[in-house]
């Protein structure tokens, strides 16, 4: 495969010219199995980088330059990979500073990985032995730790340990598919907001871990305050979108529907025909159930919904039976406790309402985890990007 290290350079002169030598000279003469390329994406840097880089290019053949206007580390990345596809013919693009910071000895792990089926890599600075300098004041490293983790919370992808981080390697595909998206995240934004679309669109992650070191020439162009209202900007807004517009937000539409089925039969059979309330919320979540498998296999999945006869009945002997253990188990064993352990009660704080109304709402919470857990998990589970 065509590889090409994507170094964003804007002032990084005494830097580049020390990078490059060292993934000429003792990088790349490791790697036997791909053909090693340097794109340098330089935001027309007033130093002289790019004067610096042309002189490089006079003795390795395989070092390329794309120069445009300063409008942020995102967009420099999404120009140079571009250029990086489309005239390079990259397969593999690497994100890797020009500072030095990124190990460069780590370029092999991370090919390793690829080779072995990872769509994107990411270098990971906080687990199985990678690390941040030892140095840095301890408000840099409480804010580079929490700031991981509040991501890694909301998005409640644990499994990802570094989402900030700006060392990486991934297939073109990956950022083929992604990069109409990552137009409007220009800064260092674009980290979080990549791995998250590409974690989103089932593309495998894998991880390298490394110590992250620190700069010795030129400084760091994060500013600390407005990286960290753009980290919480995007992170709350972007969970925010997804709960209320994507799957989440279908999921509770169709329950809505389901649940008014449910508590409508509930209530005709237990107060006109006085079944016990037990079972006529089996009645109820009989039909709510075939509602809500409907509803869910034509819009809420409806890019994994059943394509045939067949995997509409096996998808709908799932649903059944794993709605069935919820109703069962956990609405109805809430209604039934209810009534057992607490009473069937007349009013509830002086209103006129009977208290299994009351079990019902809440063994229904627990049953709304339940059910959008297994169904986007197992019965319209995503399959691996191919």
């Amino acid at each position: 495969m065509k590889v090409v290290i994507v170094n964003p350079t804007y002032n990084e002169k005494g830097n580049i010219d020390r990078l490059i030598p060292v993934l000429e000279s003792e990088i790349f003469p490791q790697i036997k199995n791909h053909d090693m390329n340097i794109l340098v994406a330089d935001d027309n840097s007033p130093d002289g980088t790019a004067d610096e880089v042309k002189k490089l290019m006079q003795k390795w053949k395989n070092i390329d330059i794309s120069q445009g206007e300063k409008h942020g580390l995102g967009a420099a990345y999404i120009r140079g990979m571009t250029y990086a596809i489309e005239e390079m013919g990259a397969d593999v693009v690497f994100e890797m500073d020009a500072d030095l910071q990124h190990d460069p000895n780590k370029i092999p792990e991370f090919l390793k990985k690829i080779d072995e089926g990872c769509d994107m890599v990411i270098g990971n600075r906080y687990s199985d032995g990678g690390s941040i300098p030892q140095n840095w004041p301890l408000p840099r490293k409480i804010f580079s730790i929490v700031a991981n983790l509040f991501v890694r919370a909301i998005f409640m992808k644990f499994s990802v340990h570094d989402w900030t981080g700006g060392y990486r390697a991934l297939k073109k595909e990956v950022f083929l598919k992604e990069r109409e998206e990552l137009t409007n995240y220009k800064g260092y934004i674009f980290q979080i907001s990549f791995l998250h679309k590409a974690i989103r669109d089932g593309f495998k992650i894998g991880e390298v871990p490394f110590h992250f070191s620190d700069r010795n020439l030129g400084k760091s162009k994060i500013a600390p305050l407005g990286y960290i209202m753009e980290v919480f900007k995007f992170v709350i807004s972007t969970r925010i979108r997804e709960i209320l517009l994507g799957k989440f937000g279908k999921f509770l539409v169709v329950g809505g529907i389901g649940f008014f089925i449910n508590f409508i039969v509930l209530k005709v059979l237990s107060d006109s025909f006085h079944w016990d309330h037990s079972w006529a919320n089996l009645v109820g979540a009989a039909l709510a159930i075939f509602s809500n498998y409907n509803l869910n296999n034509i819009w809420t999945f409806e890019e994994r919904k059943a394509k045939d006869i067949g995997s509409y009945l096996l998808k709908m002997a799932q649903f059944y039976a794993t709605s069935a253990f919820g109703v069962i188990f956990i609405q109805t064993g809430t209604i039934f406790l209810g009534d057992r352990l607490i009473g069937e009660g007349q009013f509830l704080f002086f209103l006129p309402i009977k208290y299994y109304y009351i079990y019902f709402v809440v063994g229904t919470g627990f049953l709304l985890i339940w059910n959008f857990t297994i169904y986007n998990k197992i019965i319209w589970r995503k399959k691996p990007h191919k």
